[in-house]
């Protein structure tokens, strides 16, 4: 490929609203385009990086077994309406009518369409276990697209179905898919983590995601230094890092704080670490038909302690998304205000979080505007009804499996893989006949990566100030040969086309910057590290003078002379190996 013929579409500004190094590189070097919030065109250097990082994932799904179909983006609502997602997905879920005014939507995943497709082809348990797999668009009507295509509205994403006739059978399938998972993102030299994960709206028992780490992720993951274990934040579990301590118990006290109502604002007053207050919240419960109520649930945490909304969600009674009480609604059922509430005396159900369990002579809301306890201790006036874990985990808390200090970092979700169980088959009548000939619903599984949010993750943890530096197995072309001045000297010309053709014949994917005129040196150079590719021979007068030729290593940037005899040698010997060993 030559320069002078191919679209190199760089600028010089990241635009306005590119937040993320991986969004502005993308635009800046020219591998999207935006065409609305949410939505890219993909140019010609974005194309040929995504479709082989596609051909390293369906290469390895390919291996596991897995057999590859391809379902349509647009789903008809009675699929929806059969599992009962068609109200419960929101307004992310794009809903569109045909011209005879039949629902329709978008599809943002394809547990329906392949439940559906299942239920039809499958019959006996003798055709299972199955893995079918795709590799196609998605459409999720986001609130606030951005980060480029890290949260688009659009994307490619890469989603598997497993289907078994019993537990074992799907456990066997997970763990495949799990080292399959691991594979892709280790061929494609990501830095990642295998996290214990909430199913979400897709449903489920057990989940894993996998997350590429990076500052600009917009999730934290939880893991023991150790390695051995590691967890989503909304799931993750810890040993406190300040225990409580055990106390001989004091006589409690009311006492006057007038205006105070944090936590901050209580522990500067009566001078006080902020782990030996309670904090407590009132959230609504949820009806017998799972429908919001206004009766209140009480939920007591360490004031140190941060609420874990997504434990807490998880919690019987509790309705989910959880939503917490007003003021108004607060006085109403229980005369006091926030800011004073206290589990003293306090006439509805609570929830102590483990934080607060053992704890001893503490601070909390006497119930009263403008008091609080002070030693206060539980008892049969002051208690609880439930132990449960709501609390979000801290870095510094320790492990339950070993004691060993647990770190938090952020990390961009790439994949996510559930055991669904027979959430879909059962809601959408998908059986077999199992070894009896009795109808049996099937036990499924599901399997996503985020292909285009691949792409982004790869750029994030893989960049300099100068640009993308691209792992070679997936860079848009391995090899660049940039001539300088060849109207200066026939002889860059025609040196630099024998090695461009020796690179084609060794099979380098390499392209030639020939734009000499229109463009000068120093564009050249920066372009070729803003669009990070691996390797780098410039050829120009200067060096043909030394018989030699420059060579540039992207990633460690060190520079070398090389003699015009060894070039060929050197192609073989670098670039090939460079190139193979990502396979």
């Amino acid at each position: 490929m030559r320069s002078s013929k191919y679209l190199l579409a760089t600028i010089k500004e990241s635009p306005a609203d590119a937040e993320i190094i991986s969004h502005k590189l993308m635009l800046r070097a020219g591998l999207i385009r935006k065409l609305a919030s949410g939505l890219y065109s993909w140019l010609p250097l974005g194309n040929k990086v995504l479709r082989k990082i596609t051909s390293i994932v369906r290469e390895e799904m390919d291996k596991s077994g897995a057999m590859e179909v391809s379902m349509p983006i647009v789903q008809p609502a009675e699929l929806w309406q059969e599992s009962k997602r068609w109200s419960q997905m929101g307004p992310e879920l794009l809903r569109i009518q045909d011209r005879h005014k039949r629902d329709f939507c978008l599809g943002p995943t394809h547990e329906e369409v392949i439940t559906d497709l299942v239920r039809n082809d499958y019959s006996s348990y003798k055709q299972l276990p199955a893995i079918l797999y795709q590799i196609q668009t998605k459409f999720r009507d986001e609130r606030r697209p951005r980060f480029g295509v890290m949260r688009s509205r659009e994307f490619i994403m890469k989603d598997a179905y497993s289907f078994h006739i019993n537990q074992e059978s799907l456990d066997e399938s997970y763990k495949v898919m799990h080292t399959t998972y691991c594979n892709i993102f280790t061929r494609l030299g990501l830095n990642f983590r295998s996290v214990a994960a909430d199913s979400g709206s897709i449903g489920g028992s057990i989940s894993h995601e996998f997350h590429a780490l990076a500052d600009s992720g917009e999730d934290e993951i939880v893991f023991g230094k150790d390695g051995k274990y590691a967890a989503n934040a909304e799931l993750a579990e810890g040993n406190l890092r300040i225990p409580n301590k055990k106390e001989d118990k004091k006589d409690y006290q009311l006492v006057d704080t007038g205006t105070a109502v944090t936590i901050e604002e209580i522990t500067n007053l009566l001078k006080i670490d902020s782990n030996k207050t309670i904090k407590t919240l009132l959230v609504h419960s949820e009806d017998e038909e799972g429908n919001v109520s206004d009766k209140l649930v009480a939920l007591l945490l360490r004031g140190d302690q941060e609420l874990n909304i997504t434990k807490t969600e998880k919690l019987k009674g509790i309705f989910s998304p959880l939503k917490f009480a007003s003021s108004q609604l607060i006085e109403e059922q229980t005369g006091a205000s926030i800011g004073s509430l206290g589990p003293q005396n306090l006439a509805i159900y609570k929830f102590a979080d483990l934080s607060v369990e053992g704890l001893c002579n503490f601070v909390c809301g006497a119930n009263e505007a403008g008091k609080h306890f002070i030693n206060m201790n539980w008892s049969d006036d002051c208690s609880y009804d439930e132990v449960a874990d709501i609390r979000k985990v801290t870095e510094g808390d320790t492990s339950l499996l070993d004691s060993s200090p647990l770190e938090i970092k952020r990390g961009i979700e790439v994949g996510h893989i559930f055991q669904l169980g027979t959430k879909y088959s059962e809601s959408m009548n998908a059986s077999v006949l199992d070894k009896n000939g009795k109808a049996t619903p099937i036990q499924m599984g599901c399997y996503g990566i985020g292909i285009t949010r691949l792409m982004a993750a790869c750029i994030e943890q893989s960049h300099d100030d100068r640009g993308i530096i691209w792992p070679s197995n997936i860079a848009p072309f391995q090899l660049i040969i940039i001539q300088i001045d060849s109207q200066k000297s026939a002889d860059v010309e025609t040196m630099s086309e024998s090695m461009y053709a020796s690179a084609l014949n060794f099979g380098i994917e390499t392209i030639l910057d020939d734009r000499d005129k229109k463009t000068s040196p120093g564009v050249k150079l920066n372009e070729s590290e803003l669009i990070g590719i691996p390797h780098r021979i410039v050829v120009s007068p200067r060096t043909l003078e030394r018989k030699s030729v420059e060579y540039t290593d992207r990633r460690t940037g060190e520079k070398s002379e090389l003699n015009i005899e060894d070039v060929e040698g050197f192609l073989k010997k670098v670039v090939m190996a460079d190139k193979t060993s990502h396979l």
